[in-house]
């Protein structure tokens, strides 16, 4: 099995973290939340020589998938993801562009597949579980590798924070219950990365993070 290895790439005025997850040995991987900066993106991937397989949403925000059609459109590849509880979201991606004033083009998303808890998505060997996560938003969801003992969060879960739950569709109660009942009994030893900032260990967050202690 190659090495998981993940390339950040902060895009929009929201400073998202636009992952590449990839294997270091065999250059094949996939893009996590492109929320525009499309050419940014497909730069980092040519200058790294990654292939990329698919495009995976954690949550219908536009600085996590405001960008997914038109890299889908330059890469020829599949959106997958989030949970279905997010279309509405995505359906609305062109109007919340408008309403925050953003130049770069933002196109509403249809994924070719949503995902559900319980699924699997991989690529080259590297498998990941989905878990549904709501609070932050209905749909999200958290992909889980537990071989490299590692999850990619997006906003359910930041270092010292948690994910706003003052947008549409938001639920703190339900983001709490996602992190103490999903992704906590992972395991203290879990390594993450989130949608913004840095990323950490849930065992960190379990023990200092103000919103769960």
């Amino acid at each position: 099995m190659g090495t998981l290895n993940a390339r950040i790439v902060p895009v929009t005025p929201f400073q998202q973290n636009c992952t590449i997850l990839f294997d270091a040995d065999e250059k094949v991987g996939v893009v996590v939340d492109p929320g525009g900066d499309v050419d940014r993106i497909v730069d980092e991937l040519k200058n790294n020589a990654i292939t990329v397989e698919a495009i995976w949403i954690t949550h219908g925000h536009i600085d996590h998938a405001g960008g997914a059609m038109e890299l889908k459109e330059a890469l020829g590849v599949e959106i997958l993801g989030p949970h279905e509880a997010d279309s509405p979201l995505l359906a609305n991606l062109e109007n919340q562009g408008r309403r925050f004033g953003l130049t770069d083009p933002v196109r509403n998303c249809v994924p070719d597949r949503f995902l559900a808890e319980g699924e699997t998505v991989s690529f080259g060997t590297h498998k990941f579980q989905v878990l549904h996560c709501p609070g932050h938003a209905p749909g999200h969801v958290v992909f889980y590798n537990q071989a490299a003992r590692f999850a990619h969060v997006g906003d359910v879960l930041f270092r010292g924070s948690v994910g706003r739950t003052d947008l549409p569709g938001g639920d703190h109660a339900a983001l709490i219950s996602s992190i103490k009942n999903k992704l906590l009994p992972l395991g203290d030893d879990i390594g993450f990365l989130c949608g913004h900032g840095p990323g950490g260990r849930f065992g960190d967050e379990r023990r200092t993070n103000p919103f769960l202690v």
